[in-house]
Parts: C-alpha cells; structure tokens; sequence
C-alpha cells in the first residue's frame, strides 16, 4: 500500500496521463488503496488544476481531459508548444533518439493540452518545411501516439496493414512495444486472429484504432522486443550482419555511431576497434551511413558491403576530380 500521499498523486497522475480512461477499482489496485482514497486523490489533483473528469456507473472511470488552460506542469504556453512540434517532427521519421519513451511523452501532452495549443502546434507542423528530411519513410505521428498510448494503457489495437507485396489485411493485435531502427518504427505486439507474435512496420500501418478493450501483457519468447524484431527480420530476410574494422578506439567510434547500431569491440592491445551488427537498411545506405562517420574503416563482412564501399569510393574520388 502506498502510504506516502505525493507520491501516491505522482503515481495517480502519471496513470492518468494515459490517453484512456481508468475505473477506480482499477486505479485502487494499482495504488494499493482503498476507492474512497482514490476518491480523495482525485479531488486533491482538482484542487491543483488537473482536468479530471469522472463518469457515473457501478464501477465509475476517470480520465484527464484537456482543460481550459494548462495544467500545473513545468512548463509554459510556449514550451508546451515547442516540445510538441519537436516531438512530432522527430516522430514523424524514425530520428535517432526519438525512441518509445519520446512518442510516449508526446501521447501525454497532447493528451492534456488545450484546444488552443493544438491548433497552434498543428498549424505550425503545417506551416514548415524541413531543410533536410529523415532517410526513413514518413509516418503521421498521429498513428506513433495512438500505438503508445495502447501499448502504455495495455489495450488492444485495430489498424489496416498493408504487406511487402501489396496483400491488405484488417489486424487486432496485443500492442507490446515500439521500436526504432534508425530509420524505421516497429511494432512488436501479439496478432490475435493469427494466435502468434508478429511484427509490423508502422509505416505501413493505417486507420490505427484504441479499442478500449483491456489486456492482460503475455510473455514475450525473446523477453526483449528489440531482440525479437531482430530475429523476425533474419527469419524474413530483411537483415544482413556486418563486420566493420574502425582505426580508433571503441569509445570515440561509438560516440559517432547511431544506437541502433550497438557498441563497437576493441581490439586487444591496439587502438582499433570491431563492430559487429545486424542491419536492415539497405546496402548502398549502409556504405554511405559508415563513409559519414569521417573515420578510417575497413568493411570485413559482407562481400556486397565491401563491394558497394568500393563503387561508392570511387564515385566520390572521380567526383573530386572532376571526371
């Protein structure tokens, strides 16, 4: 049971910061307390400015709503809205530090933020144009919110999916995690029509729908869902390993690699070191992705990696020169 009262109101208010609604009883068994505390605790979240609103019923439900203003956060009109096109902007594309935590953070703010604010973040995306893109495909971050919010609130999801080769199909699926590549969102969830774990790439995902139908998480066969979209590309072919030699130490290579990537080995008693990955970008991407880096390397594996960075390190030297 959670005695201490504020962080018993941090951990109720993070609950309903979940774009769904909570009954009470199952606010109570999260909170460890009784439904009258939970009563309480909802009126003292009021009396600080949080939109709380209730529904009526033998198991009555409570849900943040945005409000007439902003709630009592950390942060201004103006921050609120800056924090919101950043978040969206980066989870439109699969950018390099905007991982589930990210798009999680952007399902509760825009959750709770007034109408007013939407409109200016919605009418600001609308109104810029990036000077430089992200190499994935493009992905409404509408659909990233929606998919956070169920996997967080652990409710199912309906979405139209569209597969490599055309096939459309309708899918209600146990949501369990997002994950990004680097250039690509996934989402690993379990599909129950097919009574298996599947993976699906977000930008091929349509008309994606909370249901409202809770779940209960299953066990997941890797434990890890990196690891298993990882196994689920090797399985379908859509990776390949590498096997790069950098002339610098681990922690300066590292320093420059994507996460995604992983950690580079050093090499005993040397100052170079070894990465060893598995990949689903393309090949020619991945020359071009290790020609950015601006360190000296040598591709050992694959064959069609070290061929690729030849034809592009000739392109490059004839470029220089002129022809």
């Amino acid at each position: 049971m959670t005695t201490d009262t504020p962080a018993r109101l941090l951990t109720l208010l993070s609950l309903l910061q979940t774009p769904r609604e909570w009954p009470g009883g199952e606010l109570a068994d999260r909170l460890g307390v009784s439904r009258r505390t939970v009563r309480r605790d909802i009126d003292r979240l009021r009396e600080l400015g949080y939109p709380v609103q209730a529904t009526m019923g033998a198991d009555g439900g409570y849900r943040l709503v945005a409000g007439k203003a902003m709630p009592p956060l950390v942060l201004d009109d103006e921050e609120a809205v800056a924090i919101a096109v950043g978040l969206r902007a980066g989870a439109g594309h699969a950018v390099e530090g905007v991982d589930e935590a990210s798009v999680r953070a952007l399902a509760k703010l825009e959750q709770v933020l007034p109408a007013r604010l939407r409109h200016r973040v919605t009418t600001l995306q609308a109104a810029t144009t990036p000077l430089t893109s992200g190499d994935g495909p493009s992905i409404a971050p509408e659909t990233l919110t929606v998919m956070a919010s169920t996997v967080a609130g652990r409710e199912r999801l309906r979405f139209a999916y569209r597969a490599g080769d055309g096939t459309e199909s309708r899918r209600v699926t146990e949501p369990y995690r997002l994950v990004s590549t680097g250039r690509r969102w996934y989402l690993v969830a379990y599909d129950l029509d097919r009574d298996d774990w599947r993976t699906f790439r977000v930008d091929r995902v349509s008309e994606p729908f909370a249901t409202g139908a809770r779940f209960a998480p299953r066990e997941l066969p890797t434990g890890d869902a990196a690891e298993y979209l990882r196994r689920s590309m090797q399985r379908r072919g859509d990776s390949y390993d590498i096997e790069v030699e950098f002339d610098a130490p681990a922690e300066v290579v590292a320093a420059r690699l994507p996460q995604w990537l992983g950690a580079p080995e050093a090499v005993p008693g040397g100052t170079s070191c070894v990465l060893r990955a598995t990949v689903s970008d393309s090949v020619e991407w991945m020359a071009v992705r290790l020609a950015m880096l601006g360190l000296e390397f040598r591709v050992r594996e694959p064959a069609e990696l070290v061929e690729r960075v030849r034809d592009l390190g000739a392109r490059l030297g004839r470029a220089a020169g002129g022809g």
